[in-house]
């Protein structure tokens, strides 16, 4: 079986003799990937900043596909369309019950070496078991593409996160730090909800091509200012910082305002991160970190998608046979990609 596995530092490779998967559990499905994707957090580890990240792990949690094998427990059909969460949770305990699936006792994320609980080989390579398939896939309806699908995996719901947790409404102001797949999805659910959507990065290419989904973008250095001028009432603004770094956190405290919500969903990994706490306890602000959970956004996330209320396809650069996988990591690290898709399978794009 072909798949896509970490070498080390910048260094992945498409090797051809995986084991095919096998179902170890009636609650397991193995799926034939017809869609993969690669995602901004599969560059912590491509670029070393995971020094625990094993070599040898199948990459990728990003996937849609179809069912091939079953267990008893597995409500899907074999030759069923379904898309994966990347985040894999037993579905069953407390903490699941509550839509934690996040802190569940057994939670863990595909391709992820054991980051995040247990290692699960991830969905870049041709077939993938799925762990918990009862409640980690979801059904893919007829009017949604494989490619629009897999973007309810993550993408998707971490923007639906975002704007569902800071309550953004028709008439707020939201403004958006970052202008990769995740802070554009945010942008285009928060205008979709009726908001008015400012979106900022520090790439002049990002930038241009952020302009062709949201009419207003900016620098980050002018988004304070910006947001400022367009609030126009003494209501509070939300800002959603979708980078995950120390700079993006405070571009986003700063442009806040008065009693604003700061929520983020950019994957901070460092512990040391310094926080303007001065300004942000003078403005009153509420800070929140939302992890995206395809699990329990399932289906108001494929409802936007099936009704064309928002379409992730505009966000894609690149779509490349899984072969060229090493090239697509080089383009999307280089920031020359916002968006690549691998098709692991002979079918056409």
């Amino acid at each position: 079986m072909r798949g896509v596995v970490y070498r080390g530092p910048r260094h992945v490779e498409v090797v051809d003799d995986l084991p095919m998967p096998r179902l170890e559990s009636e609650r397991d499905a193995v799926v034939r990937v017809t869609r993969a994707a690669i995602c901004g957090s599969d560059l912590h580890p491509y670029r070393g900043e995971m020094p625990g990240f094993a070599p040898g792990t199948v990459l990728g949690h990003e996937f849609a596909g179809v069912v091939t094998e079953r267990g008893s427990q597995v409500p899907f059909a074999v030759g069923e369309r379904v898309v994966a969460s990347y985040l894999i949770g037993c579905g069953r305990c407390p903490r699941c019950a509550r839509g934690w699936h996040y802190h569940c006792p057994s939670a863990t994320l595909f391709g992820y070496s054991t980051v995040v609980g247990d290692a699960v080989a991830g969905g870049q390579a041709e077939y993938v078991r799925v762990p918990f398939a009862d409640v980690v896939l979801g059904p893919v309806p007829a009017a949604v593409t494989d490619e629009q699908a897999l973007f309810a995996g993550d993408v998707l719901a971490t923007a639906h996160a975002a704007v569902t947790d800071a309550h953004v409404g028709p008439d707020r102001l939201v403004g958006v730090v970052g202008a990769g797949p995740v802070g554009l999805m945010a942008a285009l659910c928060a205008a979709e909800l009726g908001a008015t959507v400012v979106v900022c990065d520090v790439d002049p290419a990002r930038r241009e091509r952020a302009g062709a989904l949201v009419p207003a973008v900016v620098e980050p250095e002018r988004l304070a200012a910006t947001m400022q001028r367009m609030r126009g009432r003494d209501e509070a603004a939300v800002v959603i910082e979708a980078v995950g770094s120390g700079a993006a956190l405070a571009c986003a405290v700063d442009a806040a305002g008065p009693h604003g919500t700061v929520l983020v969903v950019g994957a901070h990994g460092a512990d040391d991160v310094a926080f303007p706490a001065g300004r942000a306890f003078v403005q009153e602000l509420t800070l929140r970190f939302a992890v995206g959970n395809p699990i329990r956004s399932r289906d108001p996330v494929m409802a936007l998608l099936r009704t064309g209320r928002v379409d992730p396809s505009a966000l894609v650069s690149h779509r490349l046979p899984l072969a060229e996988a090493a090239r697509g990591y080089e383009l999307f690290d280089t920031r020359v990609a916002d968006k690549v898709i691998l098709l692991p399978s002979a079918d056409p794009f």
